[in-house]
């Protein structure tokens, strides 16, 4: 069994900044990639950063880039996304999860097997 957990999520000010981590157990493999996705009340679930976990370039929404960065860490088997110049439109709760690569496409939360249970990030005014 997969297990994704998130942390670090919470409240922070605009311009302010947030780590999140998201931490893996269980056998997942390395042909796997994690990404990051949010959902804000009322709004769909929403893409925002992918990685390869065996190397390569990650992928970003437009709406995040040169904001946040998505990192792996296969030691630890964590994938951190820093988020930095925060604003009040990226409160929502935050996600982590597992997908194939080779299989779907990284941006639809439907391409995904595994699933954290969310961390809210509140960014104020």
């Amino acid at each position: 069994q997969v297990l994704l957990v998130e942390s670090g999520g919470g409240s922070v000010q605009a311009e302010g900044s947030l780590r999140l981590s998201c931490a893996i157990s269980g056998r997942i493999f390395v042909n796997y990639g994690v990404g990051w996705f949010r959902q804000a009340p009322g709004k769909e679930r929403e893409f925002i950063a992918f990685i390869n976990r065996g190397g390569g370039s990650p992928h970003y929404a437009d709406f995040v880039k040169g904001r946040f960065t998505i990192s792996s860490d296969n030691a630890k088997n964590t994938v951190d996304l820093q988020m930095n110049s925060l604003k009040p439109e990226d409160t929502a709760v935050y996600y982590c999860a597992a997908k194939p690569l080779f299989t779907g496409s990284y941006y639809s939360h439907s391409a995904y097997d595994y699933w954290g249970q969310g961390t809210q990030v509140t960014v104020s005014s």
